[in-house]
């Protein structure tokens, strides 16, 4: 018994050791990492490294250009465009993990119980998922954003709850090559509830795909809150987040390009920072994609 924990823990170890090495080969992977991690560290430091507070106005500093005193200048009410931007920061990370916290959630379940059960169960969720799925996303979103009060936990909730059809897909594909296996088998014979065989032995060997697909997640969920905010239907100002410093700058784009760029570019770097890390885990976490 001891020898066949020890053969387990060993192999365990080798699985990651190779999952490292598999990572590390893709440069563009580990850089995306390496952004992402950074991002949440300025996320979480934001109150300590922005050098003003972000909703303080002045009428002498308005619209002033990137300089020693404002490195990403300033905006059309006087506030300091590089605090707004670090605050911002964390309402899209925020939204990013929260949302694909509630559609992991929900697309792992319905997934899961779809694929273990099959039959009606699996005829009348798969049904529900292609629903769901024939609904454009966005329009989705703005349609139910528009039935509620804007505001953070809600833009989260609303993301999520329309974002989880894929993974429940993902889950359900993953659970069919797994239900007749011989450890399920074994844990039937052993008189194990449906729940445990389902949560305990069979999904821990199907979470490599959701993992990945959640990495992408964050990144989709991030952009969809930046185009609500641009389009006024996500944080409400004074709350900064990078979709309505974005819209802000749009009214001075000819005289004050920084208030455009800056958001731009951070939310095109977060994006394709959670996309190459993304693309990164899929390669070394599947053994098909190894070369």
């Amino acid at each position: 018994m001891a020898s066949g924990g020890v053969q387990k823990e060993k192999r365990a170890a080798g699985q990651r050791s190779l999952f490292w090495r598999q990572l590390r080969k893709n440069q563009l992977a580990v850089a995306g990492g390496v952004v992402v991690i950074l991002l949440g560290l300025v996320a979480i430091l934001a109150p300590v490294l922005a050098p003003y507070d972000p909703g303080a106005y002045d009428v002498k500093q308005i619209l002033l250009p990137p300089s020693q005193a404002h490195w990403l200048g300033t905006d059309q009410l006087g506030r300091d465009a590089l605090s707004r931007m670090l605050f911002g920061s964390r309402i899209s990370m925020a939204v990013g993990f929260v949302s694909m916290g509630i559609a992991v959630l929900l697309g792992t379940l319905i997934g899961t119980v779809a694929a273990y059960y099959g039959g009606r169960v699996d005829e009348i969720l798969m049904r529900f998922v292609d629903l769901m799925l024939n609904f454009p996303r966005f329009f989705l979103l703005l349609t139910l954003i528009a039935l509620l009060r804007p505001s953070i936990w809600v833009i989260m909730a609303v993301i999520g709850f329309t974002g989880w059809m894929g993974l429940a897909r993902l889950v359900r594909g993953e659970i069919l090559s797994l239900r007749e296996r011989e450890f399920v088998s074994g844990a039937r014979a052993l008189g194990a509830a449906d729940a445990r065989i389902m949560f305990r032995h069979i999904l821990p060997n199907a979470l490599v795909p959701v993992l990945v697909s959640a990495t992408l997640g964050v990144a989709g969920a991030i952009l969809a809150e930046s185009g609500l905010s641009f389009l006024g239907l996500g944080v409400q100002p004074p709350t900064p987040s990078w979709g309505n410093i974005l819209i802000e700058g749009k009214a001075n784009i000819e005289i004050a390009w920084w208030l455009s760029v800056f958001p731009g570019l951070a939310i095109l770097v977060t994006v394709l920072a959670y996309n190459l890390l993304g693309e990164g885990l899929r390669d070394a976490l599947d053994p098909r994609l190894r070369q």
